[in-house]
């Protein structure tokens, strides 16, 4: 495999159910290596994305690609190469934990049973136990599991974490999703669509935020954080009206305002220090927090 070949390409992607348009014109490219965020409002398209690129739905129009391939030609080809954790979990209900992931990896040529075991501890499994009388939460962990072990080159993830703890969510984020990219440093790839971005920060390199199907924003996690900036300056009193048409939010609270800045940090700043302010801070935004901006914009 090139490993200059984008991992995922998606082009002008289109799907409707019916009248209804989940995903327009939605273009995106996640590079080898990558930890990539798909972020977005319940609706807003992630799922039905990541069923086009499994090919569980055909494209109605544009195109997508994994490792250049088009999955709909080459569907055992590229599914070969991927591990995928859908936002709903289920499995032949009558298996054991054991059976089940056995059964899964008679598909795979790679399974490694040393992660297997350490996760099942981890997460304290019992392999016995039938999957039909397992919590949400379980499924889940039998499913990430069962991605985790093939040891793929791209991870494709919706919603991987909502049915977990937060201390297993925490775990399973940090050593899990950190250890499988460590691996094979710069070659494994995940595309992550998740609720609980605070959760991933730290992991984060590129993420595409989607809102009704439209691509809103693509940025590199650091340069999103040097962009979105959060401004406070209190004055000795009341502050005068200052042009802040700058900001993507301003909020005035008695003496103190607090601003939200997307790539006008400085401009602001400088309006803000003419009026003299006791304190003027500046910090950069969360991506969560640059998530809720943007869409409340």
């Amino acid at each position: 495999m090139d490993s200059s070949t984008p991992a995922i390409q998606i082009e002008n992607l289109c799907y409707a159910y019916g009248r209804a348009e989940a995903v327009h014109d939605l273009s995106m490219t996640v590079q080898p290596g990558r930890c990539y965020g798909f972020f977005g409002r319940n609706g807003a398209g992630k799922t039905t994305t990541m069923k086009c690129l499994l090919n569980l739905l055909r494209p109605q129009r544009g195109q997508v690609r994994v490792f250049g391939l088009d999955p709909a030609k080459h569907e055992v080809e590229v599914k070969r190469w991927l591990s995928y954790v859908p936002d709903q979990v289920a499995f032949y209900p009558w298996m054991s934990v054991r059976e089940t992931l056995d059964y899964l990896a008679s598909f795979r040529a790679n399974w490694n049973r040393k992660i297997e075991q350490e996760l099942f501890e981890r997460f304290g499994l019992d392999p016995s136990q039938r999957t039909g009388n397992l919590s949400k939460g379980q499924r889940t962990q039998v499913a990430l599991i069962a991605a985790v072990c093939p040891e793929t080159d791209l991870l494709v993830l919706d919603e991987p974490t909502s049915g977990l703890d937060p201390i297993v969510r925490r775990e399973f984020i940090e050593a899990v999703i950190g250890a499988y990219q460590q691996g094979i440093p710069g070659q494994r790839t995940i595309l992550v669509s998740t609720h609980l971005i605070t959760e991933f920060e730290g992991l984060i390199d590129e993420f595409t935020l989607i809102d009704r199907g439209r691509a809103v924003l693509t940025l590199d996690a650091d340069q999103a954080r040097e962009r979105f900036q959060k401004i406070r300056a209190r004055f000795a009193e009341v502050p005068p009206e200052i042009d802040l048409k700058a900001a993507l939010r301003v909020r005035r609270d008695g003496r103190e305002l607090e601003l939200i800045a997307n790539g006008s940090g400085a401009e602001l700043m400088e309006r803000l220090r003419q009026h003299n302010p006791e304190a003027l801070t500046t910090e950069s935004l969360t991506l969560e927090e640059i998530f809720v901006a943007t869409l409340k914009a």
